[in-house]
């Protein structure tokens, strides 16, 4: 048996990005134009968690988390077919975050975490000041 229920549903889930989501992208393009520098897809801490966006002068790492592959409270769904797949694959998704979290918390980091379906400019606001509160502020040149 397959993690999917259909042809179609292994097509769908496979064509799901990594990275450079739409939610991420739209947030990159705002805090870019404030003159925010980052990186994307980075390793703050080293090995495989990496963040959405990164700041690493400031420290702050960034996760733009997808509603269905880290359980939102609000839209997240359990799939009802092959739920004995989905079910833990996706709470360890959520025990890993927390565990990123605290990993990258004790090496001195920030963690803002924000969910797909949030406002890109909300998201944005609260980035820029975050860094704002830090030594470093955007359009600053080293």
């Amino acid at each position: 048996m397959t993690w999917a229920s259909s042809a179609g549903t292994e097509r769908s889930m496979r064509s799901n990005r990594g990275r450079d989501t739409g939610p991420e992208r739209a947030v990159r393009a705002i805090i870019h134009r404030q003159g925010a520098r980052y990186r994307v897809d980075y390793a703050p801490v080293g090995g495989r968690r990496r963040a959405d966006i990164v700041f690493t002068r400031q420290r702050i790492a960034i996760f733009i988390d997808g509603c269905f592959w880290h359980c939102c409270p609000t839209h997240g769904t359990q799939p009802r077919r092959n739920a004995d797949y989905w079910a833990p694959k996706l709470l360890r998704n959520v025990e890993r975050d927390r565990e990123t979290n605290d990993l990258l918390r004790d090496a001195g980091w920030t963690v803002l975490r924000f969910w797909e379906h949030e406002s890109p400019e909300q998201v944005a606001s609260e980035i820029i000041g975050k860094i704002r509160q830090s030594s470093y502020h955007p359009g600053d040149h080293p």
